[in-house]
């Protein structure tokens, strides 16, 4: 193939940027990369998010974040965030119901 047709630069902008997090060490780091997984998820760019996360939508080790989440759009009347939640959930392998 033509190098002309190659494109050697990124497509996107770099994911840590767009999906800014605190240092993996830090105690909030889990839940600043599940709003970022949900926040992926409702752009259509969820491989972006993993990107900047390092976690998978649906990984395991976010689901008390994740709950924490949609406790919190439940509450809020947030039904995008919601079912975004409800979903990465199922996708863990988490059974729903309406008290979680």
């Amino acid at each position: 193939m033509s190098r002309a047709f190659v494109s050697e630069d990124n497509d996107g902008p770099d994911p840590r940027v767009r999906f800014p997090l605190p240092p993996r060490d830090d105690p909030g780091y889990a839940a600043a990369a599940a709003r970022a997984l949900l926040q992926g998820a409702n752009e259509g760019d969820s491989a972006a998010a993993e990107e900047a996360t390092g976690h998978g939508f649906g990984d395991p080790t976010l689901v008390p974040q994740v709950r924490e989440l949609l406790e919190s759009a439940r509450r809020d009347g947030n039904d995008r965030l919601e079912q975004l939640a409800e979903r990465y959930l199922r996708r863990a392998g988490v059974a729903l119901d309406d008290d979680l």
